[in-house]
């Protein structure tokens, strides 16, 4: 499925039975799970073929790019908050003649800068999810798609055995 804007938006490893979202055996939404009947089939274990993948992937350009993006929001905006609450942390314990001091009312100082360490988080939340969905979620979600079909890929072409030629071939030996 494609959303309007040419990005695929069914994710390849969203759990929706884990999410509540379907049926379970043919019963309908809502109804508990120890109705459902007998236990879904056990999921075996990616096959070995499809482990050399993952290496490949985090080689990647488009890996190294989702990485970057995210490293140069993270660590900049994360060092920037901690520095941030050590500062209030450290007015509150040095100069606690300044935190005390009136506002307005009975609202002083440091009650101000507490609540302002709140309205920091929320505002770094939005920031970090805004940040998200418009620099990395894109390439993210479709560097998910080829890492399954290149995986895919592996397992169909190691066989009904499942594993590789070479090293995990000569394992089952």
């Amino acid at each position: 499925m494609r959303a309007f804007w040419g990005m695929r938006i069914d994710d390849p490893w969203y759990d929706v039975l884990a999410t509540g979202g379907a049926e379970v055996h043919g019963t309908p939404p809502g109804t508990p799970l120890q109705q459902a009947g007998p236990p879904p089939p056990r999921r075996e274990p990616a096959p070995p073929a499809a482990y050399g993948v993952y290496p490949t992937v985090q080689r990647s350009a488009a890996f190294q790019q989702v990485r970057r993006r995210y490293r140069r929001f993270a660590l900049p905006v994360s060092a920037a908050f901690l520095l941030w609450y050590l500062g209030y942390v450290v007015l509150a314990v040095c100069a606690p003649g300044l935190m005390a001091r009136s506002v307005a009312g009975v609202l002083n100082v440091g009650m101000v800068a507490g609540l302002a360490q709140f309205a920091t988080t929320f505002l770094l939340t939005w920031l970090y999810t805004r940040h998200a969905r418009l620099r990395r979620d894109r390439l993210a979600l479709e560097l998910r798609w080829e890492t399954q079909d290149m995986a895919r890929s592996a397992v169909a072409a190691a066989g009904p055995g499942g594993a590789a030629s070479g090293t995990a071939g000569e394992a089952a030996r």
